[in-house]
C-alpha cells in the first residue's frame, strides 16, 4: 500500500516536472500558469517556494514563486528582490517573460556560475500576474486598450495605492492590499513593475509638487542618481530600449528612460508607494508598444529582455548593508539608517533583525544611524561597484549605551500625503520671513 502511494506521488511529481519543462511561447491562462508554477516547485523544491499572497476580487490566487538558496525565509545579509507583472490585465508581455525567467533561472542553477552566484546571494520573488481577473476578462486582445486593464471591480490597480503627494480617495482593492501587506512583511530592496504600451524604463517620482521640483516638469527623489542608473541598467541591456525611439516619432525617450512625472503625472502608483513606504526602489518597465501582442512575438520579447532582466536583479547588491546592534550584540529594530544628504520623507529603518540596505552608487558617503533617545552614530563609507561580487559593502553599527532592555519603539509613517505636508510646512516657515521683510521696508521708509 505504502509502495503504491509512493509510486503515485512519484508519478505526480514527474508529471508536474514535465509540465514545467514543457514551457513554450504562448499565453498561459490561470490554470496553465498555476500548473507551471507548481511543476517548477515540484522539480526544484530546495530552490523554490510557491505561495499565494492573497486573492483577487474574483477569488483567484495571487501567486509568487520565490527563488534562492533560502527560498522559504529571509536570511540575514541576503537582499530581497521582486518582479511584478500584469498589473494591468491587458498588458501581457511581462506575465509571459517572467515565466520564462523562472524557467531560465532554475535550469541554469548549478550550471551557469553567474546565475548560481546570483541565486545563492539573492532571494528573488516573482509574481507573474497581479491582476489575473483582468487578464481572463480580456477576450479579444488589443494593442491599445481593453476593459481587462482593470481588476474585477473595474479599478485601475496602478492608481490605487496611498500617494505621497495628494490624498488618494480610491477604495483599496484586494490585490492592492495583498501587495501592501507583502511589502510590509518582507525586506524588499529593489523591484520592477512590468507593463506594456510603450518601450521605456520609467522611474520615481510619478507624482510631485514644488518640494520635488514639479514646477520644472521633473519630480526628483533624494536618490535620483540611483534611479537613473537603475533605469539605464535595464534600457542599456535591452535589445532596443536604449535607442530611445519609443513607439512612434511623436514620443522619444533619451537613452530609453524617463522620470515618471516628466512623462505624465500619476496619482496612486505602485512604484512611488514602494519607495516612500516600502523602503524599496522600484521602476516601471514598459516592454511592448502593443499591450497584448500575438503569441508568435513572445519568443522575441523574451530574447530582447533576457539579459536586461538578469542585469537589473544584480543591482540589488549596490551600496551598503549591515546590522545595528546593542552592546550585547542583539539586533535593534526600527533604528533609522540613512546616507547624509539623502533623508527620506519616511525615514528608512532597520527590520526585525536590525538590518538595513541602502542602494548607493560608487563613492564616499556618510552613513547616519540613529536609535531614538541616543546620540546618532556617523560612519564614512567608501562604496565600490560590488554588483559583480553579489554583495553590497557591509557596515555594522554597535550602540554601546543601548542594552537589550532598551529597544527602539516600533513606529511607522502614516499613509498620508507626506510631501504635501512637507510643502505646507515649508510655506508656513516662509511666511514669517516675508512678513519681517515687509515690516523692515516700512520702517526704513518711515525713517527716510
Amino acid at each position: 500500500m505504502r509502495a503504491a502511494a509512493a509510486d503515485a506521488v512519484g508519478i505526480l511529481i514527474l508529471c508536474l516536472a514535465s509540465a514545467a519543462a514543457a514551457l513554450d511561447f504562448k499565453y498561459h491562462h490561470t490554470e496553465e500558469l498555476e500548473e507551471f508554477l507548481r511543476g517548477v516547485h515540484a522539480a526544484h523544491p530546495s530552490l523554490t517556494h510557491l505561495h499565494s499572497i492573497g486573492r483577487s476580487v474574483q477569488g483567484r490566487d495571487l501567486w509568487v514563486l520565490v527563488l534562492g538558496r533560502f527560498p522559504t525565509h529571509h536570511k540575514i545579509g541576503i537582499p530581497e528582490f521582486k518582479y511584478v507583472a500584469n498589473m494591468h490585465g491587458d498588458e501581457t508581455v511581462g506575465r509571459e517573460i517572467l515565466l520564462h525567467l523562472i524557467d531560465f533561472l532554475v535550469t541554469s542553477y548549478g550550471r551557469d556560475p553567474v546565475i548560481t552566484r546570483l541565486l545563492n546571494n539573492t532571494r528573488i520573488h516573482i509574481m507573474p500576474t497581479m491582476n489575473p481577473d483582468g487578464f481572463e476578462a480580456t477576450k479579444v486582445p488589443d494593442c491599445y486598450y481593453t476593459p481587462g486593464r482593470y481588476n474585477g471591480n473595474r479599478e485601475d490597480l496602478n492608481r490605487n495605492f496611498p500617494d505621497a503627494f495628494e490624498d488618494n480617495r480610491a477604495s483599496i482593492q484586494p490585490e492592492t492590499q495583498a501587495v501592501m501587506d507583502w511589502i510590509k512583511n518582507e525586506t524588499f530592496v529593489l523591484s520592477a513593475n512590468l507593463h506594456g504600451g510603450a518601450l521605456v524604463a520609467s522611474y520615481t517620482f510619478d507624482n510631485g509638487n514644488p518640494v520635488t521640483g514639479s514646477l520644472k516638469g521633473y519630480s526628483r527623489s533624494p536618490d535620483d542618481d540611483v534611479f537613473i542608473h537603475l533605469a539605464k541598467t535595464y534600457s542599456s541591456n535591452h535589445a532596443s530600449m536604449y535607442k530611445g525611439t519609443g513607439c512612434d516619432s511623436r514620443q522619444t525617450f533619451p537613452e530609453g528612460i524617463t522620470n515618471g512625472y516628466s512623462w505624465y503625472q500619476l496619482e496612486g502608483g505602485m512604484q512611488d508607494y514602494n519607495y516612500v513606504w516600502g523602503q524599496c526602489f522600484e521602476i516601471t518597465l514598459e516592454l511592448s508598444c502593443c499591450k497584448y501582442p500575438p503569441e508568435d512575438q513572445l519568443g522575441k520579447f523574451w530574447r530582447d529582455n533576457k539579459v536586461a532582466l538578469i542585469e537589473y536583479i544584480k543591482q540589488v547588491h549596490l551600496g551598503v548593508k549591515g546590522q545595528v546592534t546593542d552592546k550585547n550584540g542583539n539586533p535593534i529594530p526600527n533604528a533609522i539608517v540613512e546616507a547624509k544628504g539623502r533623508q527620506h520623507v519616511c525615514p528608512y529603518r532597520t527590520n526585525q533583525h536590525g538590518e538595513y540596505f541602502l542602494l548607493l552608487l560608487p563613492g564616499t558617503y556618510v552613513i547616519n544611524a540613529t536609535v531614538p533617545g541616543f546620540k546618532s552614530m556617523l560612519k564614512t563609507v567608501e562604496i565600490p561597484d560590488n554588483t559583480a561580487n553579489f554583495s553590497a559593502v557591509k557596515q555594522d553599527f554597535s550602540f554601546p549605551e543601548v542594552s537589550d532592555k532598551i529597544s527602539s519603539k516600533v513606529t511607522s509613517c502614516p499613509k498620508t500625503p507626506l510631501y504635501q505636508e512637507l510643502s505646507l510646512r515649508g510655506r508656513a516657515a516662509v511666511k514669517p520671513t516675508v512678513h519681517l521683510l515687509v515690516l523692515m521696508t516700512v520702517v526704513l521708509a518711515i525713517f527716510k
